[in-house]
């Protein structure tokens, strides 16, 4: 049976064998088990490419982008999350097995802009998280009619857009926007930590068949950075850095699996990357990974546990 007929069938998908005992990329016969293929070689294996230009740069421009919808006010943080949204459904629907631009998509994306609008116009109702839930049961219908992965289509709506109504809500609360503020600083801190670190020490892998490019050395190097820049932020707005740098270190690790959940299922779909819409940085949910897991976590310790990110901070 064609790999294309295996992947129309409904079910569960699994992890081809090569995936599980090879690293993505490597030699031929070069297994994930090796020694070699196990560590990093740190700074010896350092290749400068046009990565090290686009990447800053563009992360530059994502940051103003973030900057300015926080600054104006919640529909701003909805539109950009839409924006994001629909370009993130067009790489998940795409990457569990459908044409770009199919009516599981389609669909996905009339759930997010619905849910989204609701929370920006109706904020003290439900309203936005039954059209999200609803929609995705939709999706999952849908996709069990043309005979498609029923769980993976109708996850992307849920996966998608609880994060992106998470910040909605968030940025309605006191403070809002400095605590998003603080949550990008400690998500984009763990990514770059761990980039450099990873790059400069090299050692053994942290996962390499779903992530043969993260090491331990980089992963602990993000959460050391992420806790020192969150320490900092707070420190200038007047709170506790010592809170705080705990608190940054708790958002790297939910950073980290958010972005190993997201290589783990293109590696089941034998993707090596979600798309390539952002240059130096792959795909959009290469690039919201983190964010997908950390904005919801947060939110809900906010609004149901009370806890209060600026740790005594009143700017």
């Amino acid at each position: 049976m064609s790999q294309v007929a295996q992947m129309s069938r409904p079910g569960l998908p699994r992890a081809p064998k090569a995936l599980v005992g090879e690293v993505p990329g490597a030699p031929s016969g070069a297994q994930g088990g090796g020694r070699k293929n196990d560590h990093a070689p740190g700074f010896r294996g350092i290749r400068l490419n046009w990565d090290w230009v686009t990447r800053p740069l563009f992360g530059f421009a994502l940051i103003a982008v973030v900057v300015a919808a926080l600054y104006y006010g919640a529909p701003y943080v909805a539109l950009a999350g839409a924006i994001a949204g629909i370009a993130g459904a067009r790489e998940w629907h795409r990457l569990v097995g459908e044409r770009v631009y199919g009516p599981c998509f389609l669909l996905a994306c009339i759930t997010l802009l619905a849910a989204l609008g609701a929370t920006v116009a109706f904020p003290t109702r439900p309203y936005a998280w039954e059209i999200l839930g609803s929609g995705a049961v939709l999706v999952g219908a849908l996709a069990a009619i043309r005979g498609q992965f029923v769980f993976w289509h109708g996850f992307g709506p849920v996966y998608l857009g609880l994060a992106m109504l998470a910040l909605v809500v968030l940025r309605g609360q006191p403070n809002g926007a400095w605590i998003i503020a603080g949550m990008f600083i400690a998500i984009w801190a763990t990514d770059t930590g761990a980039l450099f670190t990873g790059n400069l020490i090299g050692g053994p892998r942290l996962w390499p068949s779903v992530s043969p490019s993260k090491t331990w050395a980089g992963t602990f190097g993000g959460i050391v950075i992420a806790a020192v820049s969150e320490a900092i932020y707070v420190k200038l707005l007047g709170g506790s850095p010592v809170f705080a740098g705990l608190f940054g270190a708790g958002i790297a690790i939910v950073s980290v699996l958010g972005d190993l959940f997201e290589s783990w299922v293109k590696r089941v779909f034998q993707r090596k990357d979600s798309g390539g819409m952002i240059p130096g940085h792959g795909g959009m949910l290469d690039r919201i990974d983190s964010t997908l897991a950390v904005a919801p976590v947060l939110t809900a310790l906010v609004i149901f546990a009370g806890l209060k990110p600026l740790f005594g901070a009143h700017p």
